[in-house]
C-alpha cells in the first residue's frame, strides 16, 4: 500500500512539474506587427538614369534636398536642372514634388532648363518629369541605380 501511494505522489508531481513548464507567466497577447514596427520613409535618393536614345541620356543625383540632372553622352556631361527636393515623409507608391530651380547653377549651362519650376512624380520605381530642349518637348524616365 505504501509503494502504491508513493507512486500516486510520485506520478502527481511529475504531473505538476510537466504543467508548470508549459505555462506562462504573462499573458499571451498578439500585437500587430504593424504597430511595433515603424515604417521608414520611401528613399528616392541616389543616382537615376534614363534609358539612352541616340548615344545620350540623362542621369540625375537626388540628395536629402537637391536634385541635380545631367545630359550625358559619349564625350561629356551638361547641365540640364538643378533645384530642390522634397522627400517623402512616408512610406509610399506614388509621390510627386516640385523642384524650385537653383538659377545660380543653372543660368550660365547652355543646355538646361530656364523654368522657375519643374515637377517629378515617382510611381512604379520610375521617377518622370518633362524636359525640353530646341523647342522638343519629351518625358523622360529614369530608373535607380543599384
Amino acid at each position: 500500500m505504501k509503494k502504491q501511494i508513493l507512486m500516486i505522489v510520485m506520478i502527481s508531481t511529475i504531473s505538476l512539474s510537466i504543467t508548470a513548464c508549459g505555462k506562462s507567466d504573462t499573458p499571451n497577447n498578439t500585437v500587430n506587427q504593424a504597430e511595433t514596427t515603424m515604417e521608414e520613409s520611401t528613399d528616392l535618393t541616389g543616382t537615376w538614369i534614363s534609358e539612352e536614345s541616340d548615344g545620350t541620356y540623362q542621369e540625375a543625383t537626388i540628395t536629402d534636398n537637391y536634385i541635380e540632372i545631367n545630359w550625358v553622352t559619349p564625350d561629356s556631361a551638361s547641365l540640364y536642372w538643378a533645384g530642390t527636393y522634397v522627400a517623402p515623409s512616408d512610406a509610399v507608391d506614388e509621390y510627386s514634388w516640385i523642384s524650385e530651380n537653383d538659377t545660380e547653377k543653372t543660368d550660365s549651362a547652355l543646355l538646361a532648363s530656364s523654368s522657375e519650376t519643374k515637377e517629378f512624380t515617382y510611381k512604379d520605381g520610375v521617377i518622370t518629369y518633362e524636359a525640353s530642349a530646341l523647342g522638343t518637348k519629351k518625358t523622360i524616365e529614369l530608373k535607380k541605380q543599384e
